[in-house]
């Protein structure tokens, strides 16, 4: 069993690694690293944490109705402490300078964004968390956001995991309409080929952490 410790996830360099991981993932059968795409070395220890724990497979059917050889659970690894200290690790690294809130559609959105304003709080960057409902609430604080999100807010709009980026542009939506604007959005993994290009056409800059190509699967399938 993987035991999380601070000096097990961090290198020489200072960025999050586990070597561990990749002896599992590859045991696992679920690829080897090594023919995967270069990424950074906290990319790729991202990567090796969300095929050793958020990848699985077999026959799905995924949310859109489509079906697929291959699952991705990717609270796995945000609900995991070493793996949500591997996804603030990359998204702190392309994180813009001015953003102030994080946040994104409940559930799939929550864990990452408190995670990553947790984590980066302990490297002296404030970042407010918010979530925001499915639905409107129409008792107590009503409306669609909880947390604390402010009007003046420059916010990251986040997901665990995304195929055609729906959940991501219904948050940049609400926010928008609470005074808000959106610098960024992103997501652990990007298994879908559409979401650039709708976050694109709302003037959304959009950098997923990895994409389905990253863990060695075709996008989209």
């Amino acid at each position: 069993m993987l035991r999380f410790s601070k000096d097990a996830i961090r290198g020489e360099s200072g960025c999050c690694h586990n070597p561990n991981i990749e002896v599992e993932a590859k045991t696992r059968n679920l690829g080897d690293v090594t023919q995967l795409p270069e990424l950074s070395s906290t990319g790729a220890a991202l990567r090796e944490h969300v095929l050793t724990h958020s990848v699985k497979r077999g026959e799905f059917t995924l949310k859109s109705g489509a079906k697929s050889s291959w699952f991705l659970d990717t609270k796995q690894t945000a609900c995991r402490p070493d793996g949500i200290v591997l996804v603030a690790e990359a998204l702190l690294d392309i994180l813009p300078a001015d953003a102030t809130a994080i946040g994104g559609l409940t559930m799939g959105a929550d864990p990452v964004a408190f995670g990553v304003a947790a984590v980066a709080a302990t490297k002296g960057r404030m970042l407010r968390s918010f979530s925001v409902r499915k639905e409107v609430k129409d008792h107590g604080v009503t409306g669609r956001l909880a947390g604390a999100l402010l009007p003046d807010d420059r916010v990251v709009i986040v997901e665990d995991t995304t195929t055609r980026g729906t959940s991501l542009l219904e948050a940049v939506e609400v926010v928008r309409a609470f005074g808000a604007s959106v610098v960024l959005a992103s997501v652990i993994v990007d298994r879908g080929t559409t979401c650039a290009e709708l976050c694109a056409a709302e003037g959304v800059e959009y950098r997923p952490l990895l994409t389905a190509t990253d863990l060695g699967f075709d996008p989209g399938t």
